[in-house]
């Protein structure tokens, strides 16, 4: 079994888990009956862990979203798709690894599949570029959202990244314009488009593929226009204030909701999807498959209306009217 990667606030549950793994080992190397002990234990160890995750503070949900264990975008593919075929190339000369996407069937339904990709390890990691496509990545994910606009194919969108990537040579191949062409594009998609927020979504980078009739986001997934240590930084010049700019973002899934940005928020298992990522799938296939039903009732003339109306609703607010009684108090 591989090693829990546990967070600095899960660490009151590695004595737990310690006696546990004791007492598994003690069942395999003896005939004692240990299964009642080990029930109490295991009981004990999910009400603590239920505890924890119910009081996570935003910082503390940017690390669950940040977590190395946590499913990726080629996880949950593999978990409910079949006959998954994965697409290359932007046509452009570049095959960015940081961003995949691809043909697959979801029970009857064929659809066109694609996200950010991290990876599990340091040496992964380096080889996906961390999550961050460069401008290839999203001139890959539009050639392929166009590939399923011309062939009727529900298309379906995996968050997870810190951000586009920031470099140099990002910069001189056209990072901005590249994710500013997806904008404008995904809007005049005919077919529904429904995107997740599996892990960390961060800045333009994730609303490159992000323009969707319905954006669902899991429960300890974060949303954001900068990462909190970026807006610290900007704002107080002092990264180690990233837990207060967490706090002031609104990043969080009831956050978010409440604002009006996300559709759906999913629940995730008792300490976050690394800890039954099987179940996480199963969640998100079946939300996935409810909103899909309800867009494809839709003809290709309101989908776009109802699209077009969801981000011009967004980001309105009331300015409080001065009257002559305000300004004498």
């Amino acid at each position: 079994m591989a090693r829990r990667y546990l967070l600095e606030f899960e660490k009151p549950l590695v004595e737990l888990e310690k006696q546990i793994e004791q007492i598994r080992e003690l069942a395999r190397d003896s005939e004692v009956d240990v299964s009642q002990q080990l029930l109490q234990l295991e009981t004990l160890a999910a009400r603590r862990r239920e505890e924890i995750f119910q009081a996570l503070t935003p910082a503390q949900k940017i690390q669950v979203a940040r977590h190395p264990q946590r499913p990726s975008t080629l996880d949950f593919i593999q978990m409910f798709c079949d006959d998954w075929v994965e697409l290359h190339g932007d046509r452009n000369g570049s095959d960015d690894k940081a961003l995949v996407g691809g043909i697959g069937r979801i029970g009857e339904r064929s659809v066109l599949l694609l996200g950010q990709q991290k990876g599990r390890d340091t040496k992964e990691n380096v080889a996906r570029n961390f999550g961050m496509a460069t401008p290839g990545g999203y001139r890959k994910a539009l050639r392929l959202m166009e590939h399923a606009d011309r062939f009727h194919l529900p298309i379906i969108s995996f968050i997870d990244t810190p951000g586009a990537y920031a470099g140099v040579l990002a910069e001189e191949q056209g990072q901005g314009e590249a994710i500013a062409v997806n904008l404008r594009e995904m809007f005049r998609l005919r077919v529904p488009i429904v995107a997740t927020v599996i892990g960390e979504g961060g800045s333009g980078g994730a609303l490159g593929i992000g323009v969707a009739d319905r954006l669902l986001m899991f429960e300890h997934s974060v949303y954001t226009v900068a990462s909190p240590e970026a807006c610290a930084s900007i704002l107080w010049r002092d990264a180690a204030k990233a837990p207060e700019a967490a706090s002031a973002l609104k990043i969080t899934a009831p956050d978010l909701l409440t604002l009006g940005v996300v559709d759906e928020v999913l629940k995730e298992p008792a300490g976050g999807n690394n800890w039954a990522p099987l179940q996480a799938g199963e969640v998100l296939k079946q939300a996935l498959e409810k909103h899909l039903d309800e867009l494809l009732k839709l003809s290709t003339k309101q989908l776009r209306e109802a699209r077009y109306r969801k981000f011009r609703s967004m980001g309105r607010f009331l300015e409080q009217t001065t009257t002559e009684k305000d300004l004498t108090t």
